[in-house]
């Protein structure tokens, strides 16, 4: 749903490091919080975060995805890593020093670039986010993507009309999700967003991914980690397992909820924005 005129949520769009970026910020004072999403959504699934927080925030659609470019392979590979270096330009783009974080799903890109200046972050949600630790086993749809031809074949044979039938899967009890949220993904996703998905994929191994999260302890600001537990894409057990790995984590387990809790727990909302604002 686009930001409505008293809601506070400006929009525009920026150069990152030649990348053409839209974003959704809301000015304010204090330290910023950085939005990321995950696949397949965009900025707009940080909507009514954004509404809600009282300090300044940014949610921008990673490229690739949303209302941002689609860079080719050449210019911008799509990997994890390469997302990771994409958050910092971004952040000294729009001029954010410290900042709070906030992550879903590969929107865990994030914790990669904070791992990289674990100075500059301030506070850190977790949410349903993809596990840098050991032990992850990636699900059946991700397995699908990284296998090169079956990947490709589940690309062309995609419509959007398979996209609510699917999203069933991430409800915690298989429930129809929300029209508004199918038609904020669909909105939102092309060719061009499906072909970044199997990039991005592809770069992250089980193994890699347990490396990439060897500095998780270097991030000792405080932390919430929110995690359901009929998450189908991602196991309970990696909840827990984050709120180990770092120094100063609160875990918040949410009893039936699935991928997207806070779209079905929607109390969420605010015990996030109020961890993020508090002193």
């Amino acid at each position: 749903m686009p930001p409505g005129p008293d809601d506070g949520v400006d929009t525009g769009t920026v150069s990152v490091g030649g990348i053409r970026t839209f974003h959704r910020f809301r000015p304010g004072d204090g330290i910023p919080t950085l939005f990321v999403h995950g696949n397949p959504t965009n900025s707009a699934d940080w909507q009514e975060f954004l509404e809600r927080m009282s300090s300044p925030a940014f949610a921008p659609d990673l490229p690739g995805f949303g209302r941002s470019e689609r860079p080719d392979s050449e210019r911008f590979d799509c990997s994890m890593y390469r997302y990771a270096d994409f958050l910092i330009e971004y952040l000294d783009t729009v001029g954010v020093d410290r900042y709070r974080l906030v992550v879903h799903d590969w929107g865990g890109v994030g914790l990669l670039s904070a791992m990289r200046q674990p100075e500059r972050v301030d506070r850190l949600v977790i949410c349903s986010a993809v596990p840098f630790l050991p032990g992850y086993r990636w699900h059946r749809l991700a397995r699908i993507w990284r296998t090169r031809g079956l990947g490709e074949a589940f690309v062309a044979l995609w419509t959007p009309a398979l996209l609510g039938p699917a999203l069933r899967e991430a409800r915690g009890d298989w429930s129809k999700p929300e029209p508004e949220f199918v038609r904020m993904i669909q909105d939102g996703m092309d060719r061009g967003t499906l072909d970044a998905v199997l990039r991005l994929y592809r770069s992250a191994p089980e193994d890699e991914l347990a490396r990439a999260g060897r500095d998780l302890a270097s991030l000792t600001c405080p932390a919430l980690v929110v995690w359901p537990d009929r998450d189908r894409y991602i196991d309970a057990e990696f909840g827990p397992a984050y709120a180990a790995a770092l120094p100063d984590a609160e875990l918040l387990e949410v009893p039936g909820a699935g991928h997207w809790p806070w779209r079905e727990r929607p109390w969420l909302v605010d015990r996030m924005v109020e961890f993020l604002e508090s002193d």
